[in-house]
């Protein structure tokens, strides 16, 4: 599947973090595709310099800037080289993040996990938001897209400080939309289950997922077995059958860019992104 090019991509300056992997990596290689500037950054120096390096090898206009979101001086920093490479910022996707899933009886191994999520996901966004909010006010226009998840949408078992800093991000969204229409357009993305990515492999206690998944809990696991096994799908693998089960990181980060390939006067505020047979209660 790929999202129709409207167009309004080329051009525009984007800043993404946690551009090395996953949906950033995704997003700043189709949105180089369509002719935008994009400043890649991410605490992965090396990889993020390797993504920006093959990306320019076939044309492209982007930016390798190695950057701890957690770090307001450094998120100044990418923000004052954007500005100093493109002349402007167009757009700040706050991507990077991690999933810490776990039990309030497992906080002793959960910790220290726990409190880089609220760093990442939580004080990442601030410092994002942050890092950008003059610049695009001077411009006179500006796009925050911010990614939050399902699970920022209500309380469940197992995700209390997940679930938190999501939905912490859903109304730094919000308050950011409210204070700056006409100025600056701000879209919230919740995605579902995205297989595929790195942020499975932050999740500290499997059984957490019960919280989101409820009496589907069962099935969900056998169908994780029938979607990886060949010949098994039963149409769970297929985007075209009503049971498809799980989105791919790609179909994820078309949906970013169509957010973002708007007319400045169109403003897409909240997306949740999931297949059609998904099975969380969210």
């Amino acid at each position: 599947m790929t999202v129709a090019d409207n167009g309004n991509l080329a051009g525009r300056t984007i800043i993404v973090t946690g551009a090395a992997s996953g949906f950033g990596r995704l997003v700043t290689a189709l949105a180089s595709a369509r002719g935008a500037n994009i400043l890649a950054a991410d605490i992965d120096g090396e990889g993020i310099a390797a993504l920006a390096a093959d990306l320019q090898a076939q044309g492209r206009s982007v930016q390798a800037c190695t950057t701890d979101v957690t770090d307001a001086t450094q998120m100044h920093a990418m923000t004052s080289a954007c500005v100093e490479h493109f002349g402007a910022i167009d757009v700040l996707v706050n991507n990077a993040g991690t999933m810490p899933l776990a039990f309030w009886a497992d906080h002793a191994a959960a910790a220290e996990a726990w409190n880089r999520c609220i760093d990442i996901n939580f004080k990442g966004v601030v410092n994002g938001i942050a890092a950008v909010h003059d610049q695009m006010i001077k411009q006179g226009r500006g796009h925050v897209v911010n990614i939050s998840s399902i699970y920022g949408n209500t309380p469940v078992a197992g995700s209390a400080i997940y679930t938190a800093t999501k939905a912490a991000v859903n109304v730094l969204s919000e308050s950011l939309r409210i204070e700056s229409q006409g100025r600056i357009k701000v879209t919230t993305v919740k995605p579902t289950g995205v297989i595929g990515t790195n942020l499975g492999s932050t999740i500290i206690n499997g059984d957490a997922m019960i919280g989101i998944l409820g009496q589907n809990m069962d099935s969900f696991r056998e169908n994780v077995v029938k979607f990886m096994t060949p010949g098994e799908s039963e149409g769970l693998t297929d985007p075209e059958n009503i049971r498809y089960w799980a989105i791919s990181p790609e179909e994820l980060a078309e949906q970013i860019i169509y957010v973002i390939d708007q007319p400045w006067g169109i403003s897409i505020s909240d997306i949740t992104v999931r297949a059609s047979g998904d099975q969380y209660l969210s």
